[in-house]
């Protein structure tokens, strides 16, 4: 399995109801970030929880950052399991939990 199908399988993982949410969401992979080389990923965008009538407004950004993950967990199933939670906890900033809540939820 690539890298790419396993973003894609951690956000088919969630349940329908969260999955029918996300809207105007654009999900990308990218090598990784230019200022920090180190992320992991990062959500770009206004939490859905905070928004008006958002009609035409550009979508909301998701970039997981593959080199990084990569190269920090070599063995396969473990870097499917930080892809899934990597994922999961962009998500998580899109459907407005703070760092504080998923450090409870143990997706930090």
């Amino acid at each position: 399995m690539t890298f790419d199908e396993h973003v894609l399988r951690a956000v088919a993982s969630l349940p329908a109801e969260l999955r029918a949410e996300i809207r105007n969401l654009e999900l990308t992979v990218e090598d990784e970030h230019p200022d920090d080389p180190d992320l992991f990923g990062l959500y770009e965008g206004v939490p859905l929880p905070e928004r008006g009538d958002w009609a035409g407004e550009l979508p909301d950004r998701i970039r997981i950052f593959r080199l990084p993950l990569v190269e920090s967990f070599p063995d396969p199933a473990e870097l499917e399991e930080e892809i899934r939670i990597t994922v999961l906890h962009e998500l998580a900033h899109y459907f407005g939990l703070d760092e504080d809540r998923l450090d409870e939820l143990g997706f930090s």
